[in-house]
């Protein structure tokens, strides 16, 4: 049976899924977790299913069937046709008597504030940028990769530190330690030898993200090409929060800038320091702050935001989650 006043979260992420079930109250009575959340690789349906399994498993600890809300952020919900789609097939699936579905940056953004007003940045393997208002207001981008201007993410800079290390090694670029750091943590001794084992599929595709902390590490011993690509990001990450922070007219006022993702997580020096000195510079009022609550928290809060809970039950929520 349904019990007035719940919340369905989900946090929906490329390489997983979490699920929680909450009361008004902000008590977390229910919890699963699930496998990726990719529609254009599988279809919306096939992509639903897998979440609809840690639903079930969460629903079933809760001692319940349904929710009066639904708070969905959702990876590759980057259109608003997208989330159209995405609505749809939550709707359909009768978990809750609402359903709200978002971009999962909005999860970090939440995660990361004590109401629903700021900025966030996140980059993992892909980068974004959303904003918010309390008033309902929202900045943000496509997100699509370079088809949408994007550039970034662990997996943007594994494929800029394997094109500076190949033309270092056959003479075509500029010299960089990338070309010996990047081959050596695969224990291979040369760039032509890993890009044979990439190209081969000797190693998985999905290893190229192991190449982002070799770059972070080969820059703070001073590569300047690694280096160049560090200030890069930095300056990436920068310039999406101020246009978006100057979407929502918070240029002239305090505002959070919440830094999530692993790659901003791991607060790596040179790009933590980066970020900040170009903030102070280009939107000195904004307060940047990197948020290590798990996403699925920011889902939590913006389903309690909906259901007219206070701030007793956010702090309810942010206890159970070490946010």
């Amino acid at each position: 049976m349904g019990v007035t006043g719940t919340v369905l979260a989900v946090d929906a992420g490329n390489s997983k899924t979490d699920v929680a079930v909450v009361t008004a109250g902000g008590e977390v009575i229910g919890a699963a977790r699930g496998g990726g959340f990719r529609p254009p690789a599988v279809g919306v349906t096939a992509a639903v299913d897998k979440v609809a399994d840690a639903v079930r498993r969460a629903f079933a600890e809760a001692g319940v069937d349904s929710v009066s809300h639904v708070s969905a952020c959702l990876a590759n919900a980057d259109l608003p046709v997208e989330e159209e789609q995405l609505s749809a097939a939550l709707h359909a699936r009768a978990w809750g008597a609402t359903v709200d579905v978002r971009n999962d940056t909005f999860a970090i953004l939440r995660a990361g504030v004590a109401e629903p007003r700021g900025v966030a940045v996140v980059c993992g393997a892909g980068i974004n940028c959303v904003g918010m208002l309390p008033d309902g207001r929202t900045a943000r981008f496509p997100a699509l990769g370079r088809i949408s201007g994007d550039w970034g993410g662990g997996w943007g800079l594994a494929e800029e530190a394997l094109w500076h290390a190949a033309r270092a090694e056959d003479g075509r670029g500029a010299p960089t330690a990338l070309a010996a750091t990047l081959p050596a943590h695969f224990g291979l001794p040369s760039m032509q030898s890993l890009i044979e084992a990439l190209h081969l599929d000797h190693l998985p595709l999905s290893r190229r993200h192991e190449l982002a902390p070799v770059l972070f590490a080969t820059a703070a011993a001073g590569d300047p090409v690694a280096r160049s690509l560090v200030d890069r990001l930095a300056e990436e990450v920068v310039t999406m929060a101020t246009v978006a922070l100057r979407r929502l007219d918070l240029l002239t006022e305090e505002a959070p800038v919440i830094l999530g993702g692993s790659v901003l997580a791991a607060r790596h020096p040179l790009l933590d320091t980066g970020i900040r000195d170009l903030l102070a510079t280009r939107a000195p009022k904004a307060v940047p702050r990197v948020v290590t609550a798990p996403p699925v928290l920011g889902a939590v809060l913006l389903g309690l935001d909906v259901v007219g809970a206070g701030a007793e039950a956010e702090a309810r929520a942010r206890a159970h989650y070490g946010g």
